[in-house]
């Protein structure tokens, strides 16, 4: 049979690990959408049954950052002002041994629900905490991980283990100042000042070489109105502090004030951390009763960070080769895939006559390696006569990579008819694969054909010279054994 010559899929990225964004059906979502606004609805006057419903929504989408910080944030007033939760530190120990089994066994989304169980007695938990960050990690789920060691270091400010995972996941971040903090925070416990004194070194100089490539802690340049830079005699880069306060105030005076909450984030997205700016946008939603318009809106910004983050990533990787850095870029792009499959699901399930979220759905599925789910909403987007040409290349990959040949045959041949010189890119690429797997397929014929058609383009392209030589080479065999 043909070899399986499609583009390789991304690196390393293991596609069970995203596989989860594809899980969730329309259905499910729609179920968690509405335990989330109960619970936000109920969280002013029925803490418990707000506490549960929130617990639905994080068991059920352990991703999602903004269910997860509205349980910790009912479970916070709960427990408010309560000492060492008596009996409930006894169950915790004895339950952090069933974390450790899980772990293990890399059983990371039992380990989300069973750690969810923990912490509504018993939120101050930062061993089971840190291994719900861990296990989020593991899942790809970066803003769930951040949300889950922000819960710890509040929790156990001066715990060492907390520190050391909180300044690793922010230096990855490229938050160094932060890291830097949480070392220092923990510089003069015993054992501990040399490890400490080193990393503070070690960061400071990365700190230095990755400002100086104007990419510390903020999005890029225009991504956005936070993203630009200041305008000759415009403001300047230090926080409006004034500003922030008046925004503090109108929020706090008009709860549902939504576009102060979006201006203040757009501040602190630009002159404090991603973090904070986060947590006013999830205090946004809330206010809004989980408005449309304003889970787009930050849908959209999550999908910029979580850009900004691989760029980040990216350029250390640049800096200096090393596994450390090659496996962050690869996990942080993992993490961009499934970020992008949860919000265009989500949009595909809103809009369901709009090609455009079903083609940028179908793109993230099949580089997730999930080629299956790629073609379903391919196929719907196909008939589109301005995709007509790209989806049939996409599709032809994709069946190819399931080892449907004559299906991926035909999407080649459909591609190649309906892309113009307008997209030479995409010609070429399709002219290279129906000649490939032509090849494989055992017929000759095609296969110069489309080689023959590609070389005249572009002579240059991959391997598609050799490929005609063997296959030129093969016809003299064929001919000159038929003339003996």
């Amino acid at each position: 049979m043909p070899s399986d010559s499609t583009a390789a899929s991304p690196g390393s990225i293991d596609p069970s690990a995203s596989a989860g964004a594809a899980t969730l059906t329309p259905v499910e979502r729609s179920r968690l959408l509405q335990c989330f606004t109960r619970g936000t609805q109920n969280a002013p006057t029925n803490l418990d049954y707000a506490i549960e419903m929130f617990a639905v929504c994080v068991a059920g989408d352990p991703s999602n950052a903004v269910y997860l910080q509205g349980l910790l944030g009912v479970l916070k007033r709960k427990h408010a002002g309560k000492k060492g939760l008596g009996l409930s530190n006894l169950w915790s120990a004895g339950s952090r041994v069933g974390l450790k089994k899980l772990a293990a066994t890399a059983q990371w989304r039992d380990i989300v629900k069973q750690g969810v169980e923990i912490i509504k007695s018993n939120p101050g938990d930062h061993a089971c905490l840190l291994a719900m960050a861990e296990a989020c990690g593991n899942l790809m789920y970066g803003d769930a991980q951040g949300v889950y060691l922000r819960a710890a270091l509040d929790a156990s400010p001066a715990d060492a283990e907390v520190n050391r995972q909180c300044a690793r996941f922010a230096a990855n971040q490229g938050h160094f100042d932060q890291a830097i903090e949480c070392w220092r925070r923990i510089s003069n416990q015993k054992g501990l000042r040399e490890e400490a004194d080193r990393e503070i070194a070690r960061l400071s100089v990365e700190k230095t070489i990755v400002a100086g490539q104007g990419m510390v802690g903020r999005p890029t340049a225009g991504a956005g109105a936070a993203g630009k830079k200041p305008e000759a005699g415009g403001p300047t880069a230090s926080a409006p502090t004034d500003r922030v306060a008046e925004l503090t105030a109108q929020i706090r005076a008009t709860p549902t004030a939504i576009d102060a909450y979006l201006e203040l984030a757009d501040l602190l997205e630009r002159d404090a951390t991603v973090e904070q700016a986060e947590k006013v946008l999830a205090q946004a939603l809330a206010a809004s009763g989980n408005d449309l318009k304003v889970q787009e809106h930050i849908e959209d910004r999550t999908l910029r960070w979580s850009r900004h983050k691989v760029l980040l990533a990216e350029k250390r990787l640049a800096d200096g080769d090393t596994p450390e850095a090659r496996a962050l870029v690869e996990r942080l792009k993992g993490a961009q895939i499934k970020q992008e499959i949860d919000v265009y699901a989500a949009r595909c399930a809103r809009y369901p006559e709009n090609v455009i979220w079903k083609y940028e759905l179908a793109m993230r599925l099949k580089a997730a390696g999930n080629h299956t789910e790629a073609i379903k909403h391919f196929q719907q987007v196909v008939q589109d006569p301005r995709r007509k040409g790209a989806v049939s290349l996409e599709l032809g990959e994709c069946f190819q990579k399931i080892k449907q040949y004559q299906l991926a045959m035909r999407s080649y041949q459909a591609a190649v008819e309906a892309l113009t010189d307008r997209e030479p890119e995409l010609r070429k690429r399709a002219l290279y694969r129906a000649g490939v797997l032509a090849t494989g397929l055992e017929d000759p014929d095609s296969a110069r054909k489309y080689l023959s058609a590609l070389a005249a383009i572009d002579f240059n392209y991959r391997d598609v010279a050799q490929r005609l030589d063997k296959l030129g080479a093969a016809k003299d065999n064929s001919a000159s054994e038929s003339d003996g």
